[in-house]
């Protein structure tokens, strides 16, 4: 059965019976394979749905992944009556997924919107700070206890530096010798990227409901007016640190470049982004922080870009398993493009802790 005829099946299982058109494959991040499906209805109008094929290798328990997710969209939608939000249909036997072999299917609403890579317009970035802060507020009252842990030890970076240091000692791909400086650089900053995991481990931050995939690509904004509309992409919402979402969303709006950018001596955090992301996260979040977690925001930039690094090069230690590529190293690419980021966040340093505390008091 071709992609097509698997697709148009999927479909009626989500209890999709209208008259098939075809898809279109969207390019939507590292991981997951997403398509959108495109029907004719009755009517004679036309309607779309996303579906996807979710990875099992990355995420092991996908039903419990599902879960997640169900139990939060509605949490939100409950929050945002006659308002857009995300919604994953279901089976008729009331399941959010439908498994295929060694498939794993599931299917949402399509929203028409706009997604961003890359952003030089301040209030588009200061507006996906918002949704994101946002975010963490309509789950301020969801039950943590009740969220399973995806991906065990996400942004434990303690255990991604031991996962990266068993990859260096195995060197399965035979790369190890050609990634001698990239090794040197991420094991000599080790004790820093490691301080909010060791922060948390002694009682000194808390756990939130995070997204932990905070990247600007993953909220979808108004084609009219650049208004945040949702947040997508909650494989990884579990229990986290506000640390692991102020930080990764930094690390990937704020670069001067992609996160894949060969050349990597152009990567650099980009102050100006980050003051207005910081503007839009801090003004839904500020008055609920403690004083640990503000102290903590502008290192936790460079925490995330640092603990990526180890796991683009692990990965591509490992012979490039978790990350889909596009070409060959593309995943040493990725690594160098984050670690010349993670260099520039540590001159930046004290600027980007005196943004935090500016935006944190315009909020309070």
């Amino acid at each position: 059965m071709d992609l097509h005829e698997k697709l148009h099946e999927v479909c009626k299982q989500f209890r999709i019976y209208d008259e098939f058109l075809g898809y279109e494959t969207i390019q939507m991040g590292n991981v997951n394979r997403t398509y959108k499906v495109n029907f004719r209805l009755a009517d004679g109008n036309p309607k779309s749905f996303l579906v996807q094929n979710v990875n099992t290798y990355a995420f092991r328990n996908p039903v419990a992944l599902m879960d997640n997710i169900d139990h939060v969209t509605e949490h939100i939608r409950e929050k945002k009556p006659g308002q857009v939000a995300l919604h994953f249909h279901h089976t008729v036997d009331r399941k959010t997924y439908v498994i295929d072999g060694d498939n794993f299917w599931r299917m949402t609403n399509y929203v028409p919107s706009v997604t961003y890579n890359s952003v030089h317009d301040m209030d588009i970035v200061r507006n996906a700070g918002m949704a994101f802060g946002e975010f963490q507020m309509q789950l301020a009252d969801f039950d943590i206890s009740s969220l399973y842990e995806t991906i065990p030890n996400f942004h434990n970076t303690r255990k991604r530096y031991e996962t990266l240091a068993a990859s260096i000692k195995e060197n399965k791909a035979g790369r190890a010798e050609e990634v001698q400086e990239e090794i040197n650089f991420l094991m000599n900053v080790r004790d820093i990227a490691c301080r909010l995991t060791d922060l948390h481990s002694a009682g000194k931050l808390p756990l939130r409901v995070t997204h932990n995939d905070t990247k600007i690509n993953n909220v979808l904004f108004s084609p009219k007016d650049n208004s945040a509309m949702i947040v997508i992409d909650l494989d990884t919402v579990m229990p986290g640190l506000i640390g692991h979402d102020f930080g990764d969303a930094i690390r990937f709006a704020a670069n001067f470049v992609e996160e894949d950018c060969p050349e990597a001596e152009k990567a650099g955090v980009d102050l100006e982004v980050f003051r207005a992301f910081a503007e839009g996260f801090l003004s839904q979040t500020a008055k609920t922080l403690t004083e640990m977690e503000v102290e903590t925001l502008a290192l936790s930039c460079f925490v995330l870009t640092a603990e990526l690094a180890t796991r683009f090069l692990a990965d591509y230690l490992d012979g490039d398993l978790y990350f889909h590529t596009k070409y060959p190293g593309h995943n040493l690419v990725r690594t160098r493009c984050q670690i010349a980021l993670a260099k520039d966040m540590l001159k930046k340093m004290p600027e980007m802790e005196k943004i935090v505390r500016d935006c944190v008091s315009a909020a309070k």
